[in-house]
């Protein structure tokens, strides 16, 4: 008798089973959890101020080229950063031009990767002039920043992820990412120094 049950759920299991078709699923992508925007000062020791998030940390750049003021802006939850370099112009129009032609070069070497490369001039709520060029496509920078008062003060910054993903997938967390530099560029400011 249990034999025959047995038998029997067997041949009824491998009757139902069988058929639905197998679909397999499509690839999907990370799902990202995107922190409310929310932004603190940074410290006085700088020789500029801004607003930065609060779910971000700052830190020293620690790279071999690295100079007093550099600083990155790390995001734990979207593994990226915001790497911030200024130099001082001191009045030096040629030394402007350099700083802007050494911008403009390092945006420029994402074209091998880049679809498009998108730059606009704008001047920010105080004033400054402003460079800010979206990159599209696979590249290792999707946004990039320059921004100055043409006489003392520069100050270049690149957004990057640390990760393999495809840019369509990292989207939203690029878009948040832009949303928090354009914050950063219309909060800055110089301090006064001697």
């Amino acid at each position: 008798m249990k034999l025959n049950f047995f038998a029997v759920l067997i041949l009824v299991v491998s009757m139902t089973s069988c058929n639905r078709d197998y679909l397999p699923k499509p690839l999907g992508y990370n799902r990202l959890e995107l922190p409310t925007p929310a932004y603190r000062n940074l410290p006085d020791s700088l020789p500029f101020a801004f607003e930065y998030s609060q779910h971000a940390t700052l830190l020293d750049d620690t790279s071999s080229i690295s100079e007093r003021f550099w600083i990155e802006i790390y995001y734990p939850t979207l593994k990226s950063n915001v790497h911030i370099t200024y130099k001082r112009l001191n009045h030096d129009e040629k030394l402007l031009k350099e700083f802007i032609n050494d911008a403009y070069v390092l945006t420029s070497k994402h074209q091998i990767k880049a679809s498009a490369i998108d730059e606009v001039i704008t001047k920010t709520p105080s004033g400054k002039t402003a460079v800010i060029a979206e990159l599209e496509g696979d590249v290792p920078s999707q946004f990039q920043f320059t921004v100055t008062d043409s006489a003392e003060n520069f100050i270049r910054g690149a957004l990057y992820f640390n990760t393999k993903v495809a840019s369509d997938s990292l989207a939203p967390a690029i878009e948040y990412m832009k949303k928090d530099i354009m914050h950063l560029i219309n909060t800055l400011e110089w301090k006064n120094q001697k």
